[in-house]
């Protein structure tokens, strides 16, 4: 093989050595779980004495990334004072995406919801706990991304305009009458949907728009992330950020933004925490601590989920959201026509931001009532949580306790 002369050539051979190496650790990962087995046992018979050995054996069989979406798991909920079983339904599918449903057999009818998940490098398990507390009082529906290397090139290019003309499809397969809850990155795409179908008059527009911790405007207050995106120009991205899919995979050939390098990227900015879980998470298992250890085995199994982005949804982001800001500029177009937000009158407004989030700053999110001056005040809301950081606007105790009511009460008011 020739020797590699280039900066593109040397990204597009970045996925096989990172699958090489993957491939090839797979038999030391089994070993140690088989030595685990072995000494498991011994270690609970003997009150921990062998802890130590069986914790490191566990911590290297756990040393991998996945590549499939793990299970939702959410089996039931609670309507009222009864338990009702919930049930996976995909009510519309593209290569690219499922229309998931979580359905319930409840005794009345509830607000529809289409929960727009990030496509971000994780899957959209990691809203897990957002739609664990919507179910109660909503009818839920989840944009179920599917990992890029899975999708043919057959299926044709994958970018923002593919991202937004999703959203549009999946609020018409629910149905006249919906709402729409954006967590993230996709809260640019979910407003420029509402802009188009308010244009259009198109008869699923949403009664009402909840857009969490999103990049509206990155101009304002940028972060360590906005930053990092906007240093170099989008040809650098493109140059060593960018991958085919190796031979093996249904989306062999496929160009993309490697699911494993944006890990990389996540965790670079809390290397300290990360490695700090890791110890805990050693300490736990030798101590015998299994709570706490299965706590910590949790969340990483979620973290270490990985997907990988369409090249063109990945660079378009980053140029047309990160870099240029073109929906608060004024100069972001749809298939060649302007976007133009205040078109939208009929769709409620709300907005909600974490107080020290370092991902999506203070003021960003914020932005969209600026630009959605077509709806009046009264229908327009935003809320900026004390305390909470990124995951916090939409996962855990402040989400379902201070952050959550207030979108219940707020998409029943536009229901």
């Amino acid at each position: 093989m020739p020797p590699c002369n280039n900066r593109a050539e040397r990204a597009r051979l970045l996925y096989y050595a990172y699958q090489l190496q993957s491939d090839a650790m797979n038999p030391v990962r089994a070993m140690a779980q088989v030595a685990l087995t072995a000494v498991a046992g011994r270690h609970a018979a003997t009150g921990g004495a062998l802890g130590n050995l069986a914790a490191a054996y566990e911590i290297v069989s756990r040393a991998r990334l996945t590549h499939h979406r793990p299970a939702f798991g959410i089996a039931e909920t609670r309507v009222g004072n009864a338990r009702l079983p919930v049930r996976e339904e995909a009510a519309a599918a593209t290569p690219f995406a499922t229309l998931l449903r979580f359905a319930k057999d409840s005794p009345l009818p509830q607000p529809r919801i289409l929960l727009v998940a990030p496509l971000s490098g994780h899957f959209a398990t990691l809203l897990r706990n957002t739609i664990e507390t919507l179910l109660p009082e909503h009818d839920v529906y989840v944009t179920d991304w599917h990992n890029a290397r899975d999708v043919s090139p057959s299926a044709g290019r994958f970018g923002f305009d593919e991202y937004v003309e999703h959203l549009i499809g999946f609020l018409d397969a629910i149905g006249p009458g919906a709402h729409i809850f954006a967590v993230c990155q996709p809260c640019v795409q979910t407003l420029v949907a509402a802009a188009l179908m308010a244009e259009t008059q198109h008869c699923a527009a949403p009664r009402s728009m909840t857009l969490m911790a999103g990049p509206i405007d990155t101009r304002v207050n940028p972060t360590a992330v906005n930053k990092l995106a906007t240093e170099k120009p989008i040809q650098w991205f493109e140059r060593n950020l960018i991958a085919r899919v190796p031979w093996g995979f249904k989306g062999a050939a496929r160009r993309v933004y490697p699911g494993f390098i944006q890990l990389a990227a996540f965790m670079s900015m809390n290397f300290d925490r990360h490695l700090q879980a890791h110890i805990d998470l050693f300490e736990h298992l030798a101590a015998g601590d299994m709570a706490k250890a299965e706590a910590i085995k949790n969340f990483y199994d979620e973290y270490f989920a990985v997907l990988d982005l369409p090249a063109e949804f990945y660079l378009e982001t980053v140029q047309f959201i990160f870099q240029e800001a073109r929906l608060a500029a004024g100069t972001l177009e749809f298939r060649g026509r302007r976007v133009n937000p205040a078109a939208i009158r009929r769709t409620a407004l709300l907005t909600v931001e974490g107080e020290r989030d370092d991902i999506c700053a203070v003021g960003q999110t914020l932005a969209a009532h600026d630009l959605c001056s077509g709806i009046r005040p009264s229908r327009r809301r935003h809320h900026l949580q004390p305390g909470a950081g990124h995951y916090g606007v939409f996962s855990g105790r402040k989400w379902q306790h201070q952050i959550y009511p207030l979108v219940r009460n707020f998409v029943l008011a536009n229901d």
